[in-house]
């Protein structure tokens, strides 16, 4: 059954996709993946920046020749960033775009209508 609108009117099929408990629960488990692992990659990154602007003897020790802790965390930004790239489209590919799909069908096909 179609809810009123803010305006008083007919919901449209968007407005029906957003007031449905599948896109709800599309939307949960967006958020149950992307916040912690934003929260993680920032904490990673800042104790990054933290080290280097607070820590420069640390971060310059050599680990082997010229290399030294401050540039294996700076090509470890770049890893996690790979990495998390990854790790996102492998979980969108299983948990999140076939309830997407499903929505968009049921749109493009007029039962939302």
């Amino acid at each position: 059954m179609a809810q009123p609108t803010r305006s008083g009117g007919t919901p449209t099929a968007y407005e029906q996709v957003q007031a449905s408990a599948e896109f709800g629960e599309l939307r949960r488990r967006f958020r149950r993946f992307v916040f912690p692992m934003t929260a993680l990659f920032l904490a990673w990154y800042f104790l990054y920046v933290l080290l280097a602007a607070y820590a420069p003897e640390f971060m310059s020790t050599k680990v082997f020749g010229n290399i030294n802790i401050g540039l294996l965390f700076g090509l470890g930004q770049f890893a996690s960033t790979f990495a998390i790239t990854m790790i996102y489209a492998r979980w969108a590919d299983r948990e999140f775009d076939p309830t997407a799909e499903r929505l968009r069908e049921r749109l493009e096909s007029g039962e939302l209508r």
